[in-house]
């Protein structure tokens, strides 16, 4: 009997088949997935956070599909493998991991995370030598959060950064002063690029405080879903809609949904 890894991949290769496969699979290609990829690598992340073992197991699976779909669009092209991919990744685990698969000692964590970086700067260079911007690299398809904190990150790898959090705190209340001045000035495209510039220093204030804004923001979203959902409950029960409430009748009850909520997992 066939392994798994192997079953699966002849799966793909049956379904892509020019005279007997699927014709939706067969005509996908590399563009085509990546709504598919995104939308998989956000379900395995739900399952984590809803704690859902077996749910993560299929999403997982689910994801594999698309590393899977993609090796084969790759490989009936002449590009490269499945094989190859997994080659690829285990090369280069073993590359940024020399105190376990070699004899380099390190004495913290800071000095694994600055030989995994450097690693990776070598990787980068090796694969673009005329890129010369320490910020090469990183993807531009990074949610927006997500990619400002792996900027800044970069950046402050090589110096370019607040040695400690006080003066983080002072410019994002000089930038919030920024936004009220722009807003008062009623410009619109300033106003768009000052509110720029204040998520970008929360960002930043977020990566000195060691907390993932992409997280953060994601909890505190539902934190308000919940929060939302409780106010409509408890209108429902009287037979009203919110639109036939006043702000300050609705703050009161936000603020009993804080109480109500307050040691409820979001």
């Amino acid at each position: 009997m066939l392994n798994n890894t192997q079953h699966l991949l002849d799966i793909m290769t049956q379904l892509r088949h020019k005279e007997t496969g699927c014709p939706w699979d067969i005509k996908q290609d590399f563009a085509s997935l990546i709504p598919y990829v995104i939308e998989e690598a956000y379900e395995v992340v739900d399952a984590i956070e809803r704690e859902d073992i077996d749910d993560l197991r299929a999403e997982l699976g689910d994801l594999l599909l698309q590393v899977v779909f993609h090796a084969q669009i790759a490989n009936e092209r002449g590009l490269f493998t499945f094989d190859d991919v997994a080659q690829s990744i285990t090369e280069k685990l073993i590359r940024r991991h020399p105190h376990v698969f070699g004899d380099v000692v390190f004495d913290n964590d800071a000095q694994r995370h600055a030989a995994w970086e450097q690693a990776k700067a070598d990787e980068r260079k090796e694969k673009s030598p005329q890129a010369q911007s320490v910020l090469s690299g990183v993807a531009r398809s990074l949610p927006a959060l997500l990619e400002c904190e792996k900027i800044q990150d970069r950046a402050a790898q090589h110096g370019f950064d607040w040695k400690s959090v006080p003066p983080v705190f002072d410019k994002v209340l000089e930038e919030l002063d920024e936004v009220k001045e722009a807003w008062e000035s009623g410009d619109q495209a300033h106003i768009q690029e000052e509110i720029g510039d204040l998520l970008l220093v929360v960002v930043n204030l977020a990566r000195h405080l060691k907390v993932n804004p992409e997280i953060a923001l994601k909890q505190s979203t539902q934190k308000f879903s919940k929060r939302f959902h409780y106010i409509e409950e408890q209108l429902a029960v009287s037979g009203r809609e919110l639109t036939a409430c006043e702000l300050d009748e609705l703050d009161a009850l936000w603020n009993e949904a804080k109480q109500a909520l307050k040691n409820v997992v979001v």
